[in-house]
């Protein structure tokens, strides 16, 4: 695309903007009134799936995946739908066989889903190269994702290195996905400009408004030839989502790449955000005013948006509100030891987590699951080296051995193919087609409590008759901390009590037995 062209909007209020802004709880009933505006109003692409909204529509909204897309898709036809998905992750938090990933694709694509953006954790090419293949198979857009992120070893030139890369290996787009608001202007145009010096294929931009820098580095890039940015719509804009869309028409007026756009879009966009707005409300216990402000400490903590939102929420179920600046400080401790990660999902989750729990029990007291893994090499190779006493401590406490090959290959005996989904949904008299395998790899657990049977609500016992809780005993107290969804009860703590505590990152348990000292 010429660099005189004007710049392409895409739309990311079906799937971004609620992920960071009302923790990912839209329902698809809550999306069809405004799709046929969006549709018609022009945008290059809407995201529509991916990201945490798969997990979420399924968990808490008892959506089954593939009905939101193809309800979506018959809703928005005209405009092409894009996804996120997590390379090799898929939009789970663990390595997939590859059959399992080239299968999700091609069902996806299959069911509508035309542009997938597809990203790593550590910006690992080893771990998007099957899903760039298997989109390009299915006759889609596959996008190659840059992770945004700073540190002493992430520099200009070692971005558009990556975008070269995957050029390279088949990308027919590179993004530069800054999924928590971090890049300056002046940095976002170095490397736009630099990409498109070096590539032949489109270059699109993802920020967040996060720190108050989304709108002015959109402005740069756009100067430096980008090709496509991603908005979104108010009140599900700005703050910890992307800029609205209004407003970045506003700053482009009588520049000469401004989109063309004419009154019946206005038209348009005011009514979607009449209705966003009321959604808005409808999902107030999962929104958060602090998510709406600029907050540049995020340029410190580097928490993406939609796990800000999430992050904010769990801290207060578990009463540790207080501890909101104590747990964040924290993150950068552990990002230096496990290599300076990029943190965007599951690497956000699992850093956060790990900081949590330095906080609650004393610097690497307690190692994660995850964050042992990251430190082993299971996740993939860091961008710095990890730490090499963190690398001992999990090493030791998990009885496993440091890795360098491709992570998926590290652990195929353990690795459920789709003929081996397939078998086990069929025992289970669950639905065994493609989808349901392919959800079933990545979320079990839910996809079986979809479809158990609804038990009727339990009768309200009088008010005078309802016995006193008993506390649990000490020894047996379950207590569950979430770090991307919502969390359950309170965690409570005495000395010598001995506390099973179970860790879920993203709806995946850890059991850790803590003892606490006097």
């Amino acid at each position: 695309m010429s660099e005189t062209a004007p710049v392409i909007f895409n739309n990311t209020v079906l799937r971004d903007g609620h992920q960071s802004l009302a923790a990912t709880r839209m329902k698809t009933s809550q999306m069809l009134p405004v799709c046929e505006d969006l549709d018609n109003i022009g945008f290059g692409a809407l995201e529509t799936w991916g990201g945490a909204t798969i997990d979420s529509g399924l968990r808490f909204l008892d959506e089954f995946p593939f009905d939101r897309l193809d309800a979506l898709k018959k809703a928005c036809p005209k405009t092409p739908h894009m996804m996120l998905l997590r390379g090799q992750n898929i939009v789970q938090y663990a390595h997939f066989p590859d059959d399992v990933v080239a299968s999700f694709i091609k069902l996806s694509a299959k069911h509508g889903m035309n542009i997938f953006r597809i990203f790593d954790a550590l910006n690992d090419p080893r771990n998007m190269e099957t899903a760039i293949r298997a989109a390009r198979e299915a006759g889609a857009e596959a996008h190659g994702t840059i992770c945004y992120t700073t540190s002493p070893v992430h520099t200009t030139e070692k971005f558009i290195e990556l975008g070269c890369r995957l050029e390279t290996m088949g990308a027919t787009g590179i993004v530069l996905k800054d999924m928590a608001g971090l890049v300056p202007p002046a940095r976002a145009a170095a490397i736009i400009a630099g990409l498109k010096s070096k590539v032949k294929i489109p270059v699109w931009f993802h920020t967040h408004d996060t720190a108050g820098l989304g709108a002015g580095a959109y402005m740069a890039a756009v100067d430096a030839g980008v090709d496509a940015i991603d908005l979104s719509v108010i009140p599900f804009a700005n703050g910890t989502g992307q800029p609205d869309t209004s407003r970045m028409l506003a700053l482009l007026a009588e520049h000469p790449r401004c989109p063309k756009w004419s009154t019946e879009n206005d038209e348009r966009l005011a009514r979607i955000r009449a209705h966003m707005t009321r959604v808005y409300a409808e999902l107030s216990d999962f929104t958060s005013h602090k998510n709406e402000v600029v907050d540049t400490d995020t340029l410190i903590y580097q928490v993406p948006g939609g796990m800000l939102s999430n992050f904010r929420n769990q801290l207060k179920e578990q009463k540790m509100e207080d501890k909101f600046e104590e747990v964040f400080a924290e993150i950068p401790v552990v990002r230096k030891a496990l290599g300076w990660i990029p943190l965007v999902t599951p690497t956000s989750q699992i850093v956060g987590m790990q900081a949590f729990l330095n906080v609650k029990f004393g610097r690497w007291k307690q190692i994660s699951p995850q964050a042992a893994d990251i430190a082993l090499g299971y996740y993939g190779t860091t961008p710095a080296p990890v730490d090499k006493e963190i690398q001992a401590l999990a090493a030791k406490q998990f009885q496993k051995d440091p890795i360098t090959c491709r992570p998926v290959e590290a652990s195929g005996s353990n690795h459920k193919h789709m003929e081996d989904l397939r078998k086990e949904l069929t025992a289970k008299g669950l639905p065994s087609d493609d989808e349901h395998c392919v959800i079933y790899a990545m979320f079990p657990a839910q996809l079986e409590k979809h479809y158990a049977p609804k038990a009727a609500p339990a009768p309200q016992a009088p008010a005078a008759q309802v016995a006193p809780a008993v506390p649990a005993p000490a020894a047996e107290a379950r207590n569950v901390v979430h770090l991307g969804h919502t969390a359950p009860a309170e965690y409570a703590s005495a000395p010598g009590r001995v506390t099973r505590l179970n860790l879920k990152i993203e709806g995946v348990e850890h059991n850790v037995s803590i003892e606490e000292l006097a």
